[in-house]
């Protein structure tokens, strides 16, 4: 992939050049997705559909070099693992800005397809295929030493026909060492294993110990999700759920539930992360499930999805035009956000 620069290093980290993308062949077309640190655009690149992430910089020194270590990671991470149940990487560029660009899935997060669904549940043959999808995804992830760190529906995007479940968003991924402290408190309250959680004893963005098992962890809280098709620890905000789960040792109802199922999700949400399985057992206790169900249950309907693609319009922006002074696509204060133009192409039901 072209690009002036042979390669970007920080923290001890570089691009590798063959995924280095050329910024002027990357056009950006409207917003579907924002987070704290960055913001997520259908593009095209090189007349591909693509997904454009945007990291913002950050606004001193201090910030912008801790964006940049993020942001390297990512990368890193990215370049390094391919999956069928992992987004396909395409290429990165840190100049004008810090870009990720994956390709485009237009089924909708996990999140969005459930909350569709209420009150009705998952099948349960679709439901644990979903759950085996994560867990080969999460199985391929740790085969690499990569600890994601934020599973969570929203996390977890569907192909078109809505059948397949892939992983995407490696921002708050790491690398797993043996001696290595990690940041406490990582991930999204809900979803995060007791491991991570603390009150008193850590102060914000201190270190402690913890392993791959709080990814398990988390695993669990989705699946009990997709079989459920309810939010796990219903009445409680994110900080509570999180305090019932650490010290308390709540975990939602597995009642209710086949035997085989129920253990799969006790098994995984354990206190001790060392009783927890991993996730080449699970995807084993996953198939094992699936095997005893009739194969005449139903599966989702399929949803049809279209893709129009039209000529692009001259207006349509590529990343210079896009982000040029700014740099990061944050919105000046007092200034309202210019509507992304270059809405080249289309999905119906999508996002």
């Amino acid at each position: 992939m072209e690009s002036g620069s042979a390669f970007y290093a920080g923290e001890g980290l570089s691009i590798d050049p063959k995924w280095l993308i050329d910024p002027k062949l990357l056009f950006v077309g409207p917003r579907i997705g924002e987070g704290a640190h960055a913001k997520v655009y259908e593009g095209k690149y090189k007349n591909q559909n693509v997904a454009i992430k945007i990291v913002h910089k950050g606004d001193s020194p201090e910030e912008m070099t801790k964006r940049e270590g993020r942001f390297l990671r990512e990368v890193t991470m990215l370049s390094r693992v391919q999956h069928k149940n992992l987004v396909k990487f395409i290429g990165a560029c840190l100049e004008p800005v810090m870009v990720v660009v994956t390709e485009l899935l237009v089924g909708g997060s996990l999140r969005k397809y459930l909350v569709s669904l209420r009150p009705r549940s998952l099948e349960p043959r679709v439901a644990v295929g979903f759950a085996l999808d994560i867990a080969r995804a999460m199985e391929c992830l740790h085969a690499h030493g990569i600890i994601h760190r934020d599973l969570k529906p929203e996390n977890l995007l569907l192909t078109a026909d809505q059948r397949t479940v892939k992983l995407v968003d490696l921002g708050l991924a790491r690398e797993e060492t043996l001696t290595e402290m990690m940041t406490a408190e990582t991930g999204t309250y809900r979803w995060m294993a007791p491991e991570l959680y603390s009150t008193v004893t850590l102060r914000h963005g201190e270190k402690k110990h913890y392993n791959h098992k709080v990814d398990v962890y988390s695993f669990a809280i989705v699946l009990w999700e997709l079989l459920h098709n309810r939010m796990p620890f219903e009445g409680m905000s994110n900080l509570q759920a999180a305090y019932a789960a650490a010290f308390k040792n709540i975990r939602p109802s597995a009642d209710n539930l086949p035997e085989e199922l129920s253990e799969i999700l006790t098994s995984c949400w354990k206190e001790d992360p060392n009783d927890r399985p991993n996730f080449t057992q699970i995807v084993q206790m996953l198939l094992h499930y699936l095997s005893t169900l009739s194969p005449q249950e139903t599966l989702a309907p399929r949803r049809t999805f279209s893709s129009e693609n039209a000529i692009l319009p001259p207006e349509s922006p590529g990343t210079s035009s896009l982000m040029h002074s700014r740099g990061d696509g944050d919105t000046p204060k007092g200034k309202k956000e210019d509507k992304p133009r270059g809405f080249f192409f289309c999905f119906s039901e999508c996002y």
